[in-house]
């Protein structure tokens, strides 16, 4: 447990506390005074109002439009269910960047609601909303139809045999024992909005901002770091209060419910009620998750066919000292190795955390690993700028700051995904291994390896797709001659012209179709077929 410990206190304790510091330290003197003169400024709060109500909104509509799938997902059997299960996946895995430059693409200036019909939603908070509902999709089909699929059926069959109706039914027996994991996809779903920089940076433009966007705009254009300190302080408690009821809803659900194997609960749609939900679903699959990309794709083409794709290889020698097609293999490059430090970091983490003898600091620390998700980005990799600046470890000229950044993201996914399967080892394997003469390195290879294998591969693509995208802290520490793929992409975006804007939808397809590869391998990988992450 001391590395996974280590790791976090250098790279990202410090790194906060450091960027903290130096915004409401004066002259050796903490001036708390300071987060009070902030919060209460006319335009902050309008920051913190637009943040919390834009999170709450993007919550409820998500839950509304992704339930109807979570029982698709969990009570029918159809044709095409894992890869459409997969298709579902793939805007959770891509970057920001890239889900607000397809909304862009759709809904913006010269958009395809713009040239069909003379709509344009970039400039309003609809457009925010609905990247939002896009991104986080398959968080609740996923956490709540895993668990919905696991349901005894029996139970609500029962209460019908009853009399009760098919609704009242559902209402007093289904809907309780969903209700901690539809909470824990809803508080899920409010962290990811309530943090969200790459979606509301590209589409909210000077009008929205959240803390996120805020804490980034006084760091890097106002200069202003104490107001955002202040700012990450508040987004900081946030998060925490967030991740506090969030493990509560998980105890839940683990521990309240008799689960039985989802692949006995799906049956073939009967009915025209089913079907018709079947077809609803299927619709908003194409309209809201398919279409996006589609007119991404479609506008990266251009007129031209692939001459957006060709200007890539160019200097233009403005936006970058490098032709633009070097972000993918620099995106590739530091992906790897942010996954191989992640998995390092976090397979440690979720082995001290596996152990029945673990004691209640240890598993503290399991609600501390989530944190990297809902801190501010840019506040890590502003820090990591000014802690990271002397020696032993002064790494701002190294290229290692990069995977660093990226694998804090990675290594919560990591531990979430290989936990539940060193937990369900039997601990008598290791104890016969043990008294049998085995070394703990070798119980570790021979017991645990092989059991946790495929969820090892599954923690690093997942790893792998994250570090891909991650645009917070990386924007920040990303040199000119070296960017990474949604860099590049915001970058582009940032600069008028329609061979600019073409690039940026070209750079963003070729993120997208990585992303997507790498997560229907996963799909292919993953040991059950629950439909949780």
């Amino acid at each position: 447990m001391a590395v996974p410990v280590a790791f976090f206190a250098v790279f990202f304790a410090w790194p906060v506390a450091a960027i903290v510091a130096r915004g409401l330290k004066v002259d050796g003197v903490w001036q708390f005074g300071r987060i009070v003169d902030v919060v209460t400024q006319s335009d902050i709060r309008h920051v913190l109002w637009f943040t919390t109500w834009q999170a709450l909104a993007s919550t409820a509509l998500t839950l509304l439009v992704a339930l109807p799938g979570a029982y698709v997902f969990a009570r029918l059997d159809f044709p095409g269910k894992q890869v459409l299960r997969a298709v579902v996946t793939v805007p959770f895995v891509l970057p920001t960047v890239v889900v607000g430059t397809a909304f862009l693409a759709l809904v913006g200036r010269g958009g395809l609601l713009d040239e069909l019909w003379g709509v344009r939603l970039d400039t309003t908070v609809w457009a925010i909303l609905l990247a939002h509902v896009f991104f986080n999709y398959a968080v609740v089909v996923r956490t709540v139809g895993g668990l919905w699929g696991q349901l005894d059926p029996r139970q609500e069959e029962a209460a019908r045999m009853l009399g009760a109706s098919p609704f009242r039914a559902w209402r007093k027996v289904t809907l309780p024992a969903l209700g901690p994991a539809v909470a824990a996809a809803a508080l899920m779903v409010f962290l990811f909005t309530f943090t969200s920089f790459g979606v509301v940076q590209i589409l909210g433009g000077p009008t929205f901002s959240t803390l996120e966007v805020e804490i980034y705009r006084q760091t890097s254009e106002i200069f202003d770091l104490s107001t955002a300190a202040v700012l990450t302080i508040v987004q900081f408690v946030a998060v925490g209060a967030i991740l506090v009821v969030h493990a509560w809803t998980v105890r839940r659900r683990e521990s309240a419910l008799r689960l039985v194997d989802a692949n006995i609960t799906a049956r073939r749609p009967r009915g025209a009620g089913q079907w018709a939900l079947l077809a609803g679903v299927l619709g908003t699959v194409a309209v809201l998750l398919v279409l996006p990309l589609a007119v991404l794709v479609q506008r990266s083409l251009g007129a031209s066919g692939f001459g957006y794709y060709r200007a890539l290889t160019h200097d233009d020698g403005g936006t970058f000292l490098v032709p633009p097609i070097q972000a993918v293999g620099n995106s590739l490059q530091y992906a790897l190795a942010a996954t191989a430090i992640a998995v390092a970091i976090g397979g440690l983490a979720a082995a001290a955390l596996a152990r029945r003898d673990a004691g209640r600091l240890v598993r503290g620390f399991d609600a501390l690993l989530m944190l990297p998700l809902g801190v501010s980005a840019v506040t890590v990799g502003f820090g990591f700028l000014i802690a990271l600046d002397k020696p032993p470890l002064d790494l701002r000229s190294s290229w290692i700051l990069v995977p660093l950044a990226q694998a804090l993201v990675g290594a919560p996914f990591v531990v979430r995904t290989m936990l539940p399967v060193l937990r369900a080892v039997d601990a008598r394997l290791r104890e016969a291994a043990a008294v049998l003469g085995a070394s703990p390195w070798r119980v570790w290879r021979e017991v645990d390896l092989p059991m946790v294998r495929r969820a090892l591969l599954v923690a690093a693509g997942f790893a792998f797709a994250v570090s891909l995208g991650e645009f917070g802290a990386t924007v920040f520490i990303a040199r000119p001659d070296n960017p990474t793929l949604p860099v590049a992409v915001a970058r582009l975006l940032g600069r008028p012209g329609d061979l600019n804007y073409g690039q940026a939808m070209a750079l963003s397809t070729i993120l997208m179709v990585v992303c997507a590869v790498a997560l229907l391998v996963l799909e292919r990988l993953r040991t059950d077929r629950s439909g949780e992450f």
